[in-house]
């Protein structure tokens, strides 16, 4: 029963993982067009689901090791790899090589979503802050010959000798 049980959660976990993905190329595409009034709901709902990982996470342990008593595992708590090493019978291996392919993959995926979102994060707090600071020199503006001029007037040293 340990197996099926087992194989249910990490179901579960694929789901949770593709909700995850999703919610990350929502806050991506939030961030890519400047929609900031969202942002902050979307990093709340990936908590959310994170949170929910975690705890799904427990769950799995618990039947993992149960599993691993099962199947005479000798790792008290083994890696889904180690699973599906020691699976009794072909169809076993089979299911859990799937989920393995298929959370590996999940996982690649998000971690590259989550790793350009904190890039785009960051270099917006980045531009924001550079905005509330203001210009650190006016803006340039051209000449009648269409060359560039400071705003500012350059410094002039007076000879007052002369």
């Amino acid at each position: 029963m340990g197996a099926s049980e087992l194989s249910a959660l990490l179901w579960q976990e694929r789901e949770l993982l593709d909700v995850l993905e999703f919610r990350l190329e929502a806050e991506q595409a939030l961030l890519a067009v400047g929609k900031t009034r969202w942002i902050q709901r979307a990093s709340d709902e990936i908590a959310s689901i994170t949170a929910q990982l975690r705890k799904l996470n427990l769950v799995r342990d618990v039947e993992v090791a149960q599993l691993a008593d099962e199947w005479g595992i000798a790792a008290e708590l083994p890696s889904l790899r180690q699973i599906v090493g020691a699976a009794p019978e072909l169809v076993w291996h089979d299911i859990f090589t799937a989920h393995l392919t298929a959370l590996l993959t999940s996982v690649d995926r998000i971690s590259t979503l989550r790793d350009a979102n904190d890039h785009m994060l960051r270099a917006a707090i980045r531009s924001t802050q550079e905005t509330l600071i203001g210009p650190a020199e006016a803006a340039a503006t051209y000449t009648p010959r269409g060359t560039t001029a400071s705003a500012q007037p350059d410094a002039r040293l007076i000879d007052r000798d002369a």
